[in-house]
């Protein structure tokens, strides 16, 4: 008989590798899939085991669509998940999707989730549209009155151009261009106001949903008020920027003007600076004449007379301009 010993250890050693075993090889996972239809090998999990897949993330959605009535393929489903996917999102949004009618396979939906969209919520925006509000949008009308517009746009999810397609800013992007073109091509802002619709009619016709991952169903024109009147404005603008310019050129002429006066004034001091060194060489040129004999007494003294008579006589003409009424 063997020894306590050896049966002690063979029984710790039987214990260690159920342990291990029942730890590597989810049994109970196996047992579950066998259960529900799965079909499944023992050794596919180990391989998973091996390969460093949770076994759990890889057969929980697959019960779940093969529950659902979905064949779906355990490798494809593995690379999926081994490519960063989720797994569990992509089964939920097929699920989704045979329940709703639309027709979505699972490389779509991989595709879908890999390229960073959440597929099961597009596949919920296709069963139920999503009102998209923009901003308020500015434009201004051709007579100058800036109106403000806001709109609600109803769109559906397109499926088939998830990979690829814009996303709800283009959409918003396109609107706002839209409404801006509509209140700018109008005469008047009162034929705005008058008729919202226009708007939205304009819009939609422009097929603004082409090249997105949407599909516009309608366009509302939620709210539309006036601002300021931008034609005033620039006209008030315009006419202070030409006061200031006549302003400009007025003050210009009058320091000109200004500067001749002054250029003026130079001139007539330098006049009379020479007159006066002209009057300064008048005694030099007759002592100068004395001395050559070019001047008698007599021819001076009747100068001298001459001079008295014409300071007379100026004098008497002021006194005559200065009372009109002496006689």
């Amino acid at each position: 008989m063997p020894e306590p010993v050896v049966i002690i250890g063979i029984i710790i050693a039987a214990i260690i590798f159920l342990i291990f075993f029942f730890t590597f090889v989810p049994v109970g996972l196996a047992i579950k899939a066998k259960a529900s239809g799965v079909k499944v090998g023992l050794f596919q999990l180990i391989g998973m085991r091996i390969r460093k897949v949770n076994p759990h993330k890889i057969l929980e959605p697959l019960i779940k669509a093969t529950k659902a009535g979905l064949d779906l393929n355990v490798n494809k489903m593995e690379a999926h998940y081994m490519a960063g996917g989720n797994l569990d999102r992509v089964v939920n949004a097929l699920i989704a999707a045979q329940r709703a009618g639309i027709p979505l396979d699972f490389e779509s939906s991989s595709a879908i989730d890999l390229a960073g969209r959440d597929v099961l919520t597009a596949v919920q925006m296709s069963v139920s549209p999503k009102v998209i509000e923009t901003p308020i949008i500015a434009a201004i009308a051709k007579d100058g009155i800036e109106l403000r517009a806001k709109a609600k746009v109803t769109v559906r999810v397109n499926v088939d151009r998830l990979v690829g397609g814009a996303g709800e800013e283009t959409i918003i992007a396109r609107v706002g261009e839209g409404i801006v073109t509509t209140i700018g091509s109008s005469q008047s802002h009162k034929d705005v106001l008058e008729n919202p619709d226009s708007i939205s009619q304009t819009v939609l016709g422009k097929g603004l949903d082409s090249g997105t991952a949407f599909e516009i169903l309608s366009i509302d024109i939620a709210d539309v008020d006036v601002g300021v009147n931008v034609g005033a404005k620039l006209q008030i603008d315009q006419a202070e920027a030409d006061k200031r310019i006549a302003q400009a050129k007025a003050e210009e002429r009058r320091a000109m003007a200004v500067a001749q006066e002054q250029e003026n004034k130079a001139e007539v001091q330098g006049m009379r600076a020479r007159v006066i060194e002209a009057e300064a060489q008048v005694p030099l040129a007759m002592a100068e004449a004395f001395r050559n004999g070019n001047l008698g007494i007599m021819d001076y003294y009747r100068m001298k007379n001459m001079m008295a008579d014409t300071e007379m006589r100026e004098s008497i003409g002021k006194t005559t301009g200065a009372d009109p009424d002496n006689k």
